[in-house]
Parts: C-alpha cells; sequence; structure tokens
C-alpha cells in the first residue's frame, strides 16, 4: 500500500500491474489504462485475463468510485480516444458505463429544444489550442458533439442540427450510447462557419422552439452583419416573434473578445466547457426572464460569515 509512482520503476510482471490497478484510484487506472495493457494486465493466460479484466471494468463502472473522483465527461471522452488496440472490449464498454454515470447531471429541460453543434473545419483544432508536448487530442467537435449527445441522452425530444456554412442532415438515436452518437457527430466535419444557419432553417421551418443551444469555436466568418446585427442576431429575432418566450445558449468553446449575440434576458453566452455547462443549463431554462442571468447567479451564491 504505497504510492504507485514508487513501484512503476521496478522490473514488474503482469500479476504486479494487476495488482496497482487494484489498489489504484479510480483516476489513476483511468489515466493508465494504456499502461497496465503494454505490461501485460490484459493478455496473460485466460483465468487471469478475464479476472483482471473484470476487476479493472467493475472499478471504471462504480457508481460511487466515479462520484469520489469528481469525474467529468471530457475526461472520459479524452480516455476513450486515446484507448490503444489493446485495451479489451469489456474495458471500453466500462468507459461507456462510466459516461451515462458521469452525464447523470445533465437537466431535463422543458419543451421543444433544439441543440446545433458546429461541425465546421475549426472545430477540428485541439480544444485546448496547440501546446508544444501537450495538444490536447480532444478537439473542439469533440466537445460539441459531446454536449449534444449528452442533452440528447436525457431530452430524447431533443432535436439536433449540425452545422457548417448549411445545415447537415444526421440521424441520431437518443437510445445510443453518448459515446456512439458522439462520435458519429464528429465524424462530419469540414465547411465554412455560419453560426445563424440552424436559426435560419427553423425560421424556414417556422418551427416551434422553447430553447435552442449552440456549441461552437464562434468563427462565424461566413455570416454577413445586418446593420449593427450579426446575422446569427437577426435570425434569433425572427424566432422571437414567433416564439417570445423562446431562449437562446451560445456556448463557445474558444471564447474570443466578440459574441455572436449579446447577453440580455433571452440570450445567455457561455465560455469554455466543463460539466458546469449542464447546470447552468438548467439553471437558464428556469430563470423567469430577468435582466441579467450572471448577476442573478452570482447573487444566490451564500457566503458564509466569519465570527469576529
Amino acid at each position: 500500500p504505497v504510492p504507485f509512482q514508487m513501484l512503476t520503476a521496478l522490473d514488474l510482471d503482469g500479476d504486479a500491474w494487476a495488482q496497482i490497478a487494484k489498489n489504484g484510484s479510480w483516476q489513476q487506472v483511468r489515466q493508465n489504462l494504456n499502461t497496465f495493457a503494454r505490461h501485460g494486465v490484459f493478455d496473460k493466460d485466460k483465468h487471469n485475463k478475464d479476472r483482471h479484466i473484470r476487476s479493472v471494468a467493475a472499478k471504471l463502472r462504480d457508481p460511487a468510485a466515479i462520484a469520489r473522483a469528481h469525474a467529468i465527461p471530457y475526461q472520459l471522452l479524452t480516455t476513450w480516444q486515446a484507448a490503444g488496440d489493446a485495451i479489451p472490449g469489456a474495458i471500453r464498454d466500462a468507459l461507456q458505463d462510466a459516461m451515462e454515470i458521469a452525464v447523470q447531471n445533465v437537466p431535463q429541460l422543458p419543451g421543444n429544444i433544439v441543440v446545433c453543434p458546429d461541425v465546421s473545419g475549426s472545430m477540428q483544432s485541439p480544444v485546448t489550442g496547440y501546446r508544444a508536448g501537450a495538444t490536447s487530442k480532444t478537439r473542439c467537435i469533440d466537445v460539441a458533439a459531446l454536449i449534444s449527445a449528452a442533452v440528447l441522452r436525457h431530452n430524447p425530444q431533443a432535436r439536433v442540427i449540425p452545422f457548417e456554412m448549411v445545415t447537415v442532415n444526421v440521424r441520431l438515436n437518443p437510445r445510443d450510447s453518448i459515446m456512439t452518437n458522439a462520435e458519429k457527430l464528429a465524424d462530419i466535419g469540414g465547411g465554412g462557419t455560419a453560426c445563424s444557419a440552424p436559426l435560419r432553417l427553423l425560421n424556414r421551418e417556422k418551427a416551434r422552439v422553447d430553447m435552442v443551444i449552440i456549441v461552437s469555436d464562434n468563427e462565424s466568418w461566413a455570416d454577413v452583419a445586418r446593420g449593427k446585427n450579426s446575422a446569427m442576431l437577426a435570425e434569433w429575432d425572427k424566432i422571437k416573434q414567433r416564439n417570445p418566450q423562446a431562449k437562446l445558449v451560445c456556448l463557445d468553446i474558444q471564447p474570443y473578445v466578440t459574441v455572436q449575440a449579446r447577453n440580455r434576458h433571452d440570450i445567455l453566452n457561455i465560455g469554455g466547457f466543463s460539466d458546469q455547462v449542464f447546470h447552468l443549463l438548467g439553471a437558464f431554462a428556469a430563470q423567469n426572464h430577468s435582466a441579467d442571468f450572471w448577476v442573478d447567479t452570482i447573487n444566490q451564491i451564500r457566503i458564509a460569515e466569519k465570527a469576529a
């Protein structure tokens, strides 16, 4: 029972590495799956192989361990993407189960929900930017796809409209796993960016909507401004004429100094990404059209007074 870093430099056999996996925390196991595979934890004789695989899989999908680790969906997505060919199918299945547990805080949103992930070429960039020796394997498009799939999983009535210069037709099954739908969306990719495209489609259809969620890197170069407003805001104002109670959430994965639609009582801009995004979606959906969502949210934080 010592920190595993004290052991990993030793000449250990597969059984010893399996013991490290058994003793390790949930995060240590998640982060070292390829290491365990490289050291033979998953490829010993049939009896031991099955036992070690079952042990690691059980830890990965353990709800209590996931809660203690404060696991966030993006960690699991990155692990899924980085898992090499030597990772057994049972381990991959456990990662999918862990993902379903990790996104249980996705709220059920009332009414007609539309999620619009940006699948344009600029979304292929690493979500954390390019950093020498530390560039993330996870791209902006992966995050957009994950958020869309997670919302759809808990809101099966929601509609998903991917877009680039135009909207893209894709059929998603709400009963499919989050990983499956996220991969299907992330595989689209390409083209320029017109954040107004999905809103324009909704206007052509005269669709009834209660909330639209745009997930993008906000590089909407293809849109032409109309007067002082962006093309996206012009289309949103048309939607509001038909749906006066509708709300728009603009999730900018890599925020810049400009936005396509500024905050107001019916528009919320969120910059960056974490599982807190899902909480904010639920809170904004429940908000009663006050002037400033962020001010209201800050005012609700209770700070304990220090005794004199």
